[in-house]
């Protein structure tokens, strides 16, 4: 069985494991550039989607609490000591629904990392309906967003027809998620991260994921559009990210 895991080193007696979830139609290679610029001694663990990346063979799962279901089964083996979860647009939606579910099993995240995504309670604009566009309006709306099209997509029609399919799956997902209602906010510091010029996540839906915790939580607007690390390079993502995890650890545990 194909391991939905990609790990770019494993450092001895890591002081953290960070979980890495990618965006619709991505993989785990989007976020290479970023684990480059992180602490040498965390261990950055990148996970692929039923139908992403190393998992291209399966079929995609087509719905939020399918992916989260597969992903804590999945991780939940992984957890043998600190651990951290860090997602980028759809990515940010499973990595928030799998800290709840995570928690609920007792098993706490130290932080969580949310970036690219308005915060679960509002619409997601631009994705929403975006998945019934034809094939020319689906592909020129993803370009327009840049950084999140495998390169030369638009060259090979076996990939091109491949990538559609998966993308659609994905942002299918994302327009029909909605949170469970009443629910507690994590007990877990959160950073919601996103590019100032961002469409798809403006700065202010970006800010009300402060009501998703009871604990410490930050928001940090960098330069550029969806895909900010891409724009201008993962170092600074990399720095923000990594001074916000160990201002976690200082944290206290949130309110129940």
């Amino acid at each position: 069985m194909t391991t939905p895991f990609t790990r770019p080193r494993e450092p001895r007696d890591a002081a953290l494991r960070l979980f890495v979830f990618h965006h619709a139609g991505g993989s785990a290679a989007s976020f290479f550039p970023l684990v480059r610029e992180l602490p040498e001694d965390w261990e950055p663990v990148l996970y692929d989607l039923p139908g992403h990346g190393r998992r291209r063979s399966e079929d995609p799962l087509g719905d939020i609490p399918r992916m989260v279901e597969r992903a804590v089964d999945e991780l939940e083996r992984e957890l043998d000591g600190p651990f951290a979860l860090f997602g980028h647009s759809l990515g940010a939606v499973v990595a928030f629904e799998t800290a709840h579910a995570l928690t609920a099993r007792g098993r706490r995240p130290l932080w969580l990392g949310v970036s690219g995504r308005a915060a679960p309670t509002l619409p997601a604009r631009g994705a929403r309906g975006i998945h019934e566009l034809d094939d020319a309006a689906l592909l020129a709306s993803l370009n327009s967003v840049g950084g999140g099209m495998p390169d030369r997509v638009a060259e090979v029609p076996e990939f091109r027809r491949r990538f559609l399919r998966l993308v659609r799956a994905d942002l299918g997902a994302v327009g029909s998620y909605r949170p469970a209602p009443d629910r507690a906010p994590l007990t877990c510091p959160v950073t919601a991260y996103a590019g100032d010029t961002d469409p798809w996540a403006p700065t202010e839906s970006v800010a009300a994921w402060r009501d998703q915790t009871s604990a410490a939580f930050t928001r940090r607007t960098l330069p550029g559009g969806h895909f900010y690390f891409v724009d201008h390079g993962p170092g600074r993502l990399a720095r923000e990210l990594a001074a916000d995890v160990r201002a976690a650890a200082l944290e206290p545990v949130g309110r129940a």
